[in-house]
């Protein structure tokens, strides 16, 4: 575990060292409660819950995430830096998954700062505080869901925009087979047990159970397989990469 916690550390500083972090962080604070406040109505409701801005975090994560994503390998390839990475005495593993690992605090440290407005609620009235708290959990696992598949595909390419676009891309597929105008066109085109096989894929409804305070065990598996298919996805191209020495 050393030479992975020395990847998460090195990387976690990295962020931190540049106003990246710190610009992240700004707009996530500032977008998820202007997407509660103006766009889901928060305080026309007349509920004290945050289930507008839990509406809208999908969206914001499909697009940040991304872009939280898309430095991790590209970054490394564009610089030269990927070969002292990999000739260090540190597992290939060991190095996606402190990579992601940071990203990943980096992105929890985002959805800590709006706390604030589960305070604000429970001071304003009486809100279903298990329901809030599996969907913070559900925001949790959507972003680590989307990081890992921005940075496997952050692994195909040494431009970062054209990492951030492949990632962006990745993650609205994932989560719009969702929809139900999707799941409609599915069908119309497809035997029964195929298009409800794409609805059970969907980010989108397993973040939707957990938003609505059902934790359950078959959502937290997906996520972590989608977790654990974005890694091994990234490792394999590296190793590939690698072993042909390709840039």
């Amino acid at each position: 575990m050393t030479p992975l916690i020395a990847v998460f550390r090195r990387e976690l500083a990295s962020w931190f060292e540049t106003p990246l972090a710190y610009v992240f962080l700004t707009v996530f604070a500032f977008a998820a409660p202007s997407f509660a406040w103006h766009a889901g109505g928060l305080f026309e409701t007349g509920r004290a819950d945050l289930a507008p801005m839990f509406d809208y975090m999908p969206w914001l994560l499909v697009v940040l995430m991304p872009a939280l994503a898309m430095r991790a390998w590209a970054e490394e390839r564009d610089r030269g830096t990927l070969e002292m990475l990999l000739a260090a005495p540190i597992p290939l593993w060991a190095a996606a998954i402190g990579k992601f690992a940071a990203a990943w605090a980096v992105a929890g440290l985002a959805l800590a700062l709006t706390f604030p407005m589960w305070i604000a609620v429970n001071y304003l009235g009486a809100p279903d505080n298990a329901a809030i708290a599996t969907a913070y959990v559900g925001a949790l696992m959507l972003a680590g869901g989307y990081l890992a598949l921005g940075q496997a595909l952050s692994a195909a390419t040494h431009n970062q925009v054209i990492a951030f676009v492949l990632g962006a891309g990745a993650c609205v597929l994932v989560t719009v087979t969702g929809l139900p105008f999707v799941l409609d066109a599915l069908a119309a085109r497809l035997p029964g047990a195929v298009a409800e096989s794409f609805a059970e894929l969907s980010a989108l409804a397993r973040f939707e159970s957990l938003r609505r305070g059902v934790l359950d065990l078959a959502d937290l598996i997906y996520f972590l397989s989608l977790i654990g298919l974005g890694l091994g996805i990234a490792i394999a191209m590296i190793d590939a990469r690698r072993g042909g020495g390709g840039r």
